[in-house]
Parts: C-alpha cells; structure tokens; sequence
C-alpha cells in the first residue's frame, strides 16, 4: 500500500478465496460484493489510522470514526454448501439406458409397454410365440448353450437358475462354467413352469442378459414386424431413481461422491441424499461446461412415484465442527496479503488480529477463522 496515495494493492496474497468465490457463481452467495467490501473497507481502516505507516500491520490502532457494529466470535458447527436444480427420474448408476438386443428370427407377436418392468426369469418379449427370458449378467448371447459346453455365458445362466431356484449351489459348485446335466435339468424345470417345450437347452435367441432388474423406458420394435438378429428393440433403466444434475464443471473439484445432499422435492418435501457417482465426460465447453453427477435418496419412497420431477439441492462439501466462526463482512483485506478481523478492546481501542480462513458458508455469510481469537470476543463489522 503507498502511503502517497492511500490505496491499496489487488489481493493477490489470496487468490485462492478469489478463486473459491469464483466457483461458487450458482450458490446463494454474495462473494464478489464481500471482496468490494473488504477491500473498501481496508481502504478506509488505513484512513482512520489503522493501518498507519508507524505501527505493525497486526496490531494497528483506530480512533474508531469510521462506522461500523460490533458482533461476536461464535463457535460452532459450519458446513459449506452447493446449491443446484436437477431431475428426480429412473437411470442406470452411468447414465446410459440398457439396450435390449434381439437375436431371434420371426415376427414379434409380444412385446412389453414402456414402463413396465421386468425381472430375472420372466418373459421379456416374444418372437413367433417364443419366449425371451431375462437373466442377469454382462455377457451378452452369442450362441446357444447345451450340455458339455463351458464358459463365463455358462457361469451366469447356472448363478441365474440358482437364484431362481431351479438348482443349487451344490449341484454346480464343482464347477461354474460348466453346463452340465444338473444344468440342462433346471433349464426344463423353468421351462415348464413358462408353458414351454422342455429341451433342457438355450437358444441363442431364447434368453436376453441384462445388469439386473429392468425398467422399460422405451420400445422400439412394432407388433407384427420382422424380427432380425443383432437389432436393438427397446431401452431399459435399472429399477432405482436417482436425481441427475448437470454440474458446472468448475466446481467438480468440490464435489466428490459420499457427499450429503438435501434434495428438495416439487411439493416443497425435504429428503436426504448422498452423491453416489460422477459423470467423467462433460457437456458443453468454456464456463457453461457441465458434467453429470448423480444423487441417491436415502429413503426411495420419499419420492413417490415420481419420475422426471424437477427438484432443486444442497450439496454439503465441507463440514466442520467446533470452529470458531465469524461473518464474512468482519474481514479486512491486508495490504500484504490475507486477512484480519479487528477486536474491540476494553478500553475501546480497536486491533488487528490476522486470521487464516477455512470453510465458508456463503448461504449464512460467514467462514471460519483460527488466529489469536476466541469464542465470545467482540469484533467490528465495518457497516460500508
């Protein structure tokens, strides 16, 4: 600062809280007005002789003239938060819908509504009368499976007819990815009980592999139309809703998966959250970059039937507990860098006690601080 002039260098000394107000562009905040303030107010300690040429700028003096109010140092628990809109709705934990490929020849004479959903065993669709079954697994069908045949396609149907309960795990434990006759024996037992001929064989196009329980989102395929091997003919989500956001991705650096969220639903109903994954592929370039995060309700039902329900969010990023915690307007910008608040003495002389800043709460306006303070003591907000 030149005493010449009286004005004051740009605060580069803390560029990260400029950066941390920049971030913050969609949140309940008023930053860019607190650093106008901080540096206004600085300007005018220096004129009442705060930051005089002849005392340390840690313990300058002022004779008090310039207006202001007093507050107090507060302890306590301080979160700092993201505030955001999104979409309550169903989708798979990476964002992409299912697709549901056909492998069968013929005429589609069945097919599900968008909406509906399907589980391990039942009936997808069929083709010239023929069953789809849905298994879950990753692999997807290529061939069709009888006894002898070995694989990780083998593994799944045998983990599926298990988990139906058509055989046991000590039937097939000896070995997974073997189809064996306890394997072909199931596979009868759950065709009879679909009303089918009882071969004891897979199809290539009698079964469809699917991640888990299925909700149809939409169908492609038509009734009566020819059906053709390697053509996908519906979309399906998993089963679970989540709330979908499209987050700035200059504050991606500030979220992080585990974080708690209060999401906010279109009847005005608060329910918990916790972001479950990130998005890695952003949309958009320059500051309207977004990038997709996805929130997981603590308590589904609380959403009710829900589905693309536009609800809005905060997102805790930072939490402390016992901090000692003053408001953002109480801090002076000094002229070497970082900042300070000013106690009120006993015998009304103010000083300068330089702080360091932790986690800022921008929808209450204030931030925590350690530094030669304790709860309770008195401190000045310049009112500029």
């Amino acid at each position: 600062m030149s005493a010449a002039t009286g004005e004051l260098p740009p605060d580069e000394a803390d560029a990260g809280v400029a950066r941390r107000r920049a971030r913050r562009r969609r949140r309940k905040t008023f930053a860019g007005a607190v650093l106008a303030l901080l540096v206004s107010a600085a300007v005018v300690a220096w004129a009442s002789g705060v930051f005089d040429a002849g005392h340390a700028r840690s313990s300058g003096v002022s004779d008090n003239e310039y207006p202001t109010s007093i507050t107090t140092v507060a302890e306590g628990s301080l979160a700092s938060q993201i505030s955001d809109s999104g979409t309550l709705e169903y989708t798979t934990s990476g964002g992409s819908d299912y697709n549901v490929v056909n492998q069968a020849s013929g005429t589609f004479t069945e097919l599900p509504a968008a909406g509906e959903t399907v589980s391990r065993g039942q009936v997808l669709y069929r083709v010239s009368n023929d069953p789809e079954i849905l298994f879950y697994g990753t692999t997807p069908v290529y061939r069709s499976l009888s006894e002898g045949d070995t694989g990780p396609d083998v593994r799944e149907l045998n983990r599926n007819l298990v988990a139906l309960g058509y055989t046991t795990s000590a039937d097939v434990d000896w070995d997974w990815d073997y189809f064996s006759a306890e394997t072909a024996y199931a596979l009868e037992r759950l065709e009879y009980h679909l009303g089918e001929d009882e071969t004891g064989e897979l199809a290539e196009g009698q079964a469809v592999f699917l991640p888990g329980q299925v909700r149809l989102s939409s169908i492609n395929a038509t009734l009566g139309t020819n059906a053709g091997p390697g053509a996908p003919i519906m979309q399906a989500t998993s089963t679970n809703r989540q709330v979908v956001v499209d987050l700035n991705a200059s504050e991606q650096t500030e979220v992080k998966v585990g974080d708690s969220v209060q999401v906010t639903l279109p009847d005005g109903q608060a329910t918990p959250g916790v972001v479950s994954s990130m998005g890695t592929v952003s949309s958009g370039s320059g500051s309207g970059a977004t990038l997709p995060i996805y929130i997981t309700l603590k308590h589904p039902t609380a959403g009710g039937t829900l589905d693309q329900a536009p609800v809005t969010l905060e997102i805790t990023t930072a939490a402390v507990e016992h901090a000692l915690i003053v408001p953002i307007d109480s801090l002076l910008a000094l002229a070497g860098g970082g900042y300070a608040v000013e106690p009120v003495e006993a015998d009304g002389i103010h000083k300068l006690v330089a702080v360091t800043l932790g986690t800022f709460d921008d929808a209450a306006g204030t931030v925590q601080v350690t530094g030669d303070l304790q709860a309770g003591e008195r401190i000045v907000v310049p009112n500029i």
